[in-house]
């Protein structure tokens, strides 16, 4: 049996406890740091907020995970003080529908896309589809495959993209739009075939689009030029994530990738909603503010 007790300090306070206070202080410092710089006029978010874009800046809520589990409510209202119209929901950290619905609409903000694991629509598609209706998102996607999801050999991405049409159905009868966020394994070559391309070939564009991450395409040594050509008007959704010199995560404008042409490529692509993400930062509030700032400017 695993001894489950929590190691305790000698003033009679777990550690658990303590990291858990430690995560709100630095939660309220970024907080307060966040308002803050909305309301100075020579901030980089005031300086931000005047770049005109022809679309909205979105973050994909991943990035600030660790700060939705201490409070959604000023997690929201500190990516609204950054700037940032839409949101892409990963998780709903214990809030119900209408009071995500309710926060959303005092802060602002829209959230036309949530990650949903295939684990959900395993339990129900209908539910998935009420919850997403509910808060008013437009597109379910499918966010990442585990390691058993994936199985071996490509039949398993042929039985996914046939699962995946069933679904897709379901959605766009109750309005909905499914989709799928690709990471690199998906370009793992099985049988002679790029799982990838199985999912864009064997489901029906009408009833599942592709969100791109754009990180992970490079990460596969793959041109997002190439498949929009190859599938124009496919990729709805994309995740704006940089990468530094090493491979690594990097704050979107700080990296390598070169975004201009694939921006340029926006209408090939049929791109709607576009969300700054990273996956791992050590300066949350930085990141969102680069990513903003970076977004706005290939918007502008």
């Amino acid at each position: 049996m695993k001894n489950t007790a929590r190691s305790v300090s000698c003033s009679g306070t777990s550690n658990f406890d303590l990291a858990q206070q430690e995560s709100r202080r630095r939660f309220i410092k970024l907080s307060t740091a966040a308002m803050g710089l909305a309301a100075m006029p020579g901030s980089i978010a005031f300086a931000a907020n005047q770049l005109t874009s022809p679309s909205a800046v979105g973050l994909q809520l991943y990035t600030l995970r660790d700060m939705m589990t201490v409070s959604l409510p000023a997690t929201l209202k500190l990516v609204a003080a950054v700037g940032y119209k839409e949101l892409e929901f990963a998780g709903y950290f214990g809030h119900k529908a209408s009071e995500v619905k309710t926060i959303l609409h005092n802060e602002g903000l829209s959230a036309p896309s949530a990650h949903i694991g295939l684990a959900e629509f395993d339990k129900g598609v209908n539910s998935v589809i009420d919850h997403a209706l509910e808060v008013g998102h437009q597109y379910v996607v499918i966010p990442y495959l585990t390691e058993e999801q994936r199985g071996t050999g490509i039949d398993v991405y042929k039985k996914l993209a046939a699962r995946c049409n069933v679904i897709g159905e379901a959605c766009n009868k109750a309005g909905l739009q499914l989709a799928y966020h690709n990471h690199a394994f998906e370009f793992e070559v099985r049988n002679g075939q790029l799982p990838y391309d199985v999912l864009l070939n064997e489901t029906d564009k009408n009833l599942m689009s592709m969100e791109m991450d754009l990180f992970w395409m490079f990460k596969a040594n793959k041109d997002p030029l190439t498949y929009f050509r190859q599938h124009p008007g496919r990729f709805k959704l994309w995740h704006v994530k940089d990468m530094d010199e090493a491979g690594n995560f990097a704050d979107v404008g700080t990296g390598t990738i070169d975004f201009a042409p694939i921006f340029a490529q926006s209408a090939l692509s049929g791109v709607e909603h576009r969300f700054i993400e990273r996956d791992k930062t050590d300066d949350k509030l930085k990141t969102i503010q680069q990513g903003y700032k970076a977004m706005s400017k290939l918007l502008a």
